[in-house]
């Protein structure tokens, strides 16, 4: 049996190595992982591969011959870069977007996986969100990120129109779970209040960004995963749009408290209002992902909160 080559690029990041070490486990794959400034975990089931990917000669080196790619790299961080430098999430992530997607196309690659995000819906919901209910209206200080999405989704739909390159595009929640950012400067909120909560000695207190009433959809990584092999198993059509995420949002205050009361410890709450926080209240309706592909979330978040204690316990040291 040939075995299809997958292509995970920025396979040292947090979502990047989770897929690509799930991947590596299974018989029918041969997985390869791109690295930049990242020094490469320990895996000899992973072909790792050292790239810059704004550049095209290194994206072209590495797309060619593989069967699927997984487009995982990506520069992120949290609120604080968000509202100090928007511009960092715009430039390096459109040009390497762009270069992978015309080197997919020029080397017939199968499948073509992209993240999108959530960051184009309005800011403030009160039900689950539809992929129809992107109106073209987006918070001020998502705009760059936002628009920078939208048109790499376009770009997706425009390629899958050239070739027979199929394009999965998905706009997920937040994601969290093993090997994500747990250090204060660069974590989103589920991995810095994570840290918070298992760095403060038990009896202490601890310090959250803004007031708390901002609500996130928060997905546990094993269910990102399992959609995206759903995704290069079962899809039929040349481009598809869906949301991916649990379905339903929790408040920062809530989530704090159950990460408190999970990790066992006790701890006080203090909210400082003077840190940079951008209010959203967000949820995804999932529906289309389980009508195109039969997927839907399995992991509760009380479950991935626990999962991701437990992991934190035996890899942060």
């Amino acid at each position: 049996m040939n075995k299809k080559k997958i292509l995970v690029c920025g396979a040292t990041g947090f979502i990047g190595r989770n897929v690509a070490e799930y991947f590596s486990d299974k018989k029918n794959y041969e997985v390869f992982g791109t690295y930049f400034k990242s020094i490469p975990y320990d895996n000899s089931k992973i072909n790792f591969l050292k790239a810059d990917l704004t550049k095209k000669e290194d994206v072209d080196r590495v797309v060619k011959g593989k069967d699927i790619v997984i487009q995982m790299s990506a520069t992120t961080s949290g609120a604080k870069d968000i509202i100090s430098k928007p511009y960092i999430h715009v430039t390096d992530n459109a040009i390497t977007n762009h270069l992978l997607l015309r080197s997919a196309f020029e080397n017939s690659v199968e499948n073509f996986i992209f993240p999108s995000c959530t960051v184009m819906y309005p800011p403030w919901n009160d039900a689950p969100l539809k992929e129809t209910d992107f109106t073209g209206e987006v918070e001020d200080k998502y705009f760059g990120a936002a628009w920078m999405k939208v048109s790499l989704e376009k770009a997706c739909e425009f390629f899958s129109r050239l070739g027979k390159t199929k394009h999965t595009v998905f706009r997920h929640s937040n994601i969290y779970g093993p090997y994500d950012k747990y250090d204060l400067e660069k974590s989103h909120v589920f991995g810095a209040t994570i840290t918070k909560v298992m760095q403060a000695p038990d009896g202490s207190k601890i310090k959250v960004w803004g007031t708390g009433e901002e609500e996130r959809d928060l997905l546990y990584i094993d269910d990102l995963v399992k959609f995206i092999e759903t995704a290069i198993e079962k899809q039929q059509t040349a481009y598809e749009l869906v949301n991916v995420g649990l379905g339903k949002s929790t408040s920062v205050s809530d989530l704090v408290k159950k990460i408190i009361d999970i990790s066992g410890k006790n701890l006080e709450i203090e909210y400082d209002t003077t840190k940079p926080t951008i209010k959203t209240k967000l949820a995804l309706d999932c529906s289309k992902a389980k009508e195109v592909f039969g997927w839907e979330s399995k992991v509760s978040l009380d479950e991935g909160i626990q999962k991701t204690i437990d992991w934190y316990k035996e890899n942060i040291k």
